[in-house]
C-alpha cells in the first residue's frame, strides 16, 4: 500500500527513511520534503535542495527470491522515465542512476540499504536546477514544460514505481528491457571511473554495449574486450 508523507524541511529524506525503517515502517512508505538542508547524492556528494523540486525517499522491504537489490535503481529509472514522459519530457537513462535531457542531468537516484530495508532516494529538478556544479544540469521547467507540482508528481511516481516493483519481483528481464529502450543507444562513447581506484588504473573509455543479465554495464574497450562494470561513475564523451 502506498503511503505518502510530506514534511516542510529535513536534512535528508533518505536518512529519515532509514530511521523509519529501523523503527519497523513497512514497504510502500514515501517521505517527501519541501526542502532538504543536507541532501545527499551518490558517494556522499551534496544534493542542492531548494523548494520547488522533488526530494523523496521510498522504502522497499526485500523478500526471498527478489532480484539483486542494486537493480532497484533500474526500477526507479524506468518509473521516472514513464512519469516524465507523461509530463512531456523526453529523458534518456544513463547507468547507473541518472536521467538526462540532451546530456544535462535532470534526476538522481540514491539507494541505501540496512538489513532487508532498501531506501530509494529520488531527486528531480522540476522547477529549477543548481548552478556552478561544473556539469550540465536542467529542469522540467527549463524544457518549456512548466514546473509540475511536486506533490502531484510524486503521486504519479509512487504509482508507477509500485507497478514496476511488481514487475521486478517477477523477474529482472522486463525491467532491463525497458531500461535499454530508454537508454542512450549501443555504441555511445562513455568514460567510466571505478570507485576507490587510482585515477589511471580505475578509468576506462569505451563504447556502451548494453547491460548484462544482472544489470551491470557492459563497456566495449578499444581492444574489443568487454569490461563489465558493477559500480562506478559514468560520463558521456
Amino acid at each position: 500500500m502506498i503511503d505518502i508523507r510530506t514534511v516542510p524541511s529535513t536534512a535528508s529524506t533518505n536518512a529519515d527513511m532509514l530511521a523509519l525503517a529501523a523503527a519497523g515502517a513497512g514497504e510502500g512508505l514515501w517521505l517527501r520534503a519541501v526542502e532538504q538542508t543536507a541532501g545527499r547524492g551518490r558517494q556522499g556528494r551534496a544534493w542542492v535542495s531548494p523548494p520547488g523540486n522533488l526530494y523523496a525517499s521510498n522504502l522497499v522491504r526485500l523478500r526471498p527470491g527478489d532480484p539483486n537489490p542494486a537493480t532497484l535503481a533500474m526500477v526507479a529509472a524506468v518509473a521516472l522515465d514513464e512519469v516524465l514522459r507523461a509530463y512531456g519530457a523526453t529523458p534518456t537513462i544513463k547507468w547507473p542512476n541518472d536521467l538526462l535531457i540532451e546530456g544535462a542531468k535532470l534526476t538522481g537516484i540514491l539507494l541505501e540499504r540496512s538489513g532487508d530495508a532498501v531506501v530509494v532516494g529520488i531527486g528531480v529538478n522540476l522547477a529549477h536546477s543548481p548552478e556552478g556544479l561544473g556539469r550540465a544540469v536542467t529542469s522540467v521547467a527549463a524544457q518549456g514544460l512548466g514546473a509540475p507540482d511536486p506533490e502531484l508528481f510524486l503521486r504519479d511516481l509512487a504509482e508507477a514505481f509500485a507497478r514496476w516493483l511488481a514487475v521486478w519481483r517477477s523477474g529482472l528481464e522486463p525491467v532491463r528491457r525497458r531500461w535499454l529502450e530508454r537508454a542512450h543507444p549501443p555504441g555511445t562513447a562513455l568514460s567510466v571511473r571505478l570507485p576507490d581506484q587510482a585515477a589511471i588504473d580505475g578509468l576506462f573509455d569505451g563504447l556502451f554495449d548494453g547491460l548484462d543479465a544482472d544489470g551491470a554495464l557492459r563497456l566495449r574497450l578499444a581492444s574489443g574486450e568487454v569490461q563489465v562494470i558493477h559500480a562506478g561513475d559514468v560520463f558521456l564523451i
